[in-house]
């Protein structure tokens, strides 16, 4: 059988009962305050707005990763730029302006 004997004096019991009191007011303002639902739309934004920068992120380095792959393709190591690829592709964009030009006379005339 279980001692059932208490030896606190009824005015530690009473300081024992009003602890408790006010840790469960506490508890009970907390529990307010996550379930009002201001919090939890300010929580759900938060959630977005983490999920969204993360993505945004991601986004952000393989952006970066394949601009720096392209320039590779136009720039060594030490920084010059490769000719032998630079040239063709800057005839050929001068060909496509030129095309776009023409085009866009024959057009209004």
């Amino acid at each position: 059988m279980a001692d059932t004997s208490d030896t606190r004096t009824p005015a530690q019991i009473e300081a024992d009962i009003k602890r408790r009191r006010e840790v469960l007011a506490e508890t009970l303002d907390e529990i307010g305050v996550r379930v009002h639902p201001r919090t939890i739309v300010g929580d759900a934004r938060a959630k977005v707005v983490a999920n969204l920068d993360h993505t945004l992120g991601r986004a952000y380095v393989q952006v970066n990763k394949v601009v720096s792959d392209v320039k590779a393709q136009f720039v060594d190591e030490t920084g010059s730029p490769r000719l032998e690829r630079v040239v063709p592709v800057a005839v050929v964009a001068v060909g496509l302006v030129g095309l776009l030009v023409l085009g866009t006379r024959r057009r209004k005339g």
